[in-house]
């Protein structure tokens, strides 16, 4: 048994070059090979999903399907066939729309927006942050108080109202947000912006924008900068392990938006669910991230003398050591992890980089000390 699946697309102009009555289309081509055949080879076996239901009927779908401006019609036959000149006859049908379908689609047309969308992902913390919105141009004029009137809400950007999506629960301002997604408003005026977070992500612009759907409402004042933005910018900036900006800018106008992942609690208990748990344990990267963001340096220490253990020509975790050993105050071992990283940098493609990386330490540490002896 062989299956025939047949997909495919009837623009209402194929029935001016059909062969057969203009309501049939191509879908009457088919149809009509089909039942010459059947005709022809009455002995052949042959069952069909449509059936003779399908035949008595058929004339009126395809009436309907040949007045639509782009017809899409999909049929699933399973035939079962044992005629050769019948699958031919199928497989060349099924090539004539497939082509049809590649010249009509060479026609379509996309133009420039005037203004185009654009959706910026960020990680950030232990998630990520996803801005989607639609970027309006000066295009000559004044935007804020004209354009953007003062005093009235806005959609922050152009069509669809801006979303923000966000991983985790965040503070934004000062303000917490919890993890989801929100449109975000805007009532711009000249020396305050009052910024709006609310669930109406579906509005088209401030079309379905009510008060009771916001879930943070705060003022922020603006700033200014050098030259005009010509086209309205969001994006994320300054970002660390816990904290980030978002900022918007258009002409003359900056808003800030500081972002704040309280996160320290929660990835200290990740991180020691997986060490106490190890398939490998990843002793490097909890020192690290201690190290950066300056908490439980004896922990950090033991950490990456434990990575130290399976990797004793790692360069750079010897660097870590290094940076360390500073920060405990522990002058000789910091030398010593320094040098250790240097050395071992030797022939590696980072060769330069920790060469001057080391050595900068060193001169740090070799400064510190001038300054504690002449302190003394």
């Amino acid at each position: 048994m062989q299956i025939f699946f047949l997909t495919f697309a009837i623009p209402r102009w194929v029935s001016k070059f059909s062969p057969f009555p203009t309501c049939y289309g191509m879908s009457g081509f088919l149809f009509s090979l089909m039942s010459s055949s059947e005709k022809e080879e009455k002995t052949n076996s042959t069952n069909c999903f449509f059936n003779k239901a399908a035949s008595a009927s058929y004339k009126n779908i395809m009436s309907s399907l040949a007045y639509d401006s782009i017809n899409i019609s999909t049929y699933f036959v399973f035939c079962t066939f044992k005629n050769k000149q019948l699958m031919k006859y199928h497989f060349l049908s099924a090539l004539f729309i497939a082509l049809l379908m590649a010249g009509s689609a060479q026609g379509q047309l996309k133009l420039p927006a005037l203004s185009p969308t654009a959706k910026i992902t960020q990680d950030f913390s232990t998630s990520s942050i996803e801005i989607s919105y639609s970027r309006p141009s000066m295009r000559g004029r004044k935007i804020f108080g004209d354009v953007v009137p003062y005093g009235k809400v806005w959609r922050t950007g152009a069509n669809a109202a801006t979303k923000i999506k966000i991983g985790e629960d965040l503070e934004i301002a000062g303000h917490k947000l919890k993890a989801g997604e929100y449109a975000v408003y805007t009532i711009p005026n000249k020396d305050k912006w009052e910024i709006i977070f609310n669930t109406g992500i579906g509005n088209w612009g401030t079309d379905g924008y009510g008060t009771e759907n916001d879930v943070a409402r705060f003022t922020v004042k603006p700033s200014s900068i050098d030259g005009n933005c010509q086209t309205f910018t969001i994006l994320i900036t300054d970002i660390t392990f816990t904290t980030c900006k978002i900022e918007m800018v258009w002409e003359r106008t900056k808003i800030v938006l500081p972002v704040v992942a309280h996160n320290e609690e929660n990835i200290a208990t990740n991180i020691d669910k997986v060490i106490n748990h190890p398939a490998q344990p990843p002793y490097f990267q909890a020192a690290n991230y201690y190290f950066e963001t300056d908490q439980k340096m004896d922990v950090a220490l033991s950490y990456v003398n434990k990575s130290l253990e399976d990797n004793p020509k790692a360069f750079y975790m010897w660097y870590l050591k290094a940076r360390i050993e500073k920060k405990l105050g522990n002058k000789e071992e910091a030398i010593a992890a320094a040098k250790k990283s240097m050395e071992t940098a030797k022939g590696s493609a980072n060769e330069n980089e920790y060469m001057h990386n080391n050595q900068k330490l060193l001169d740090e540490i070799e400064k510190q000390s001038k300054h504690r002896q002449a302190v003394d």
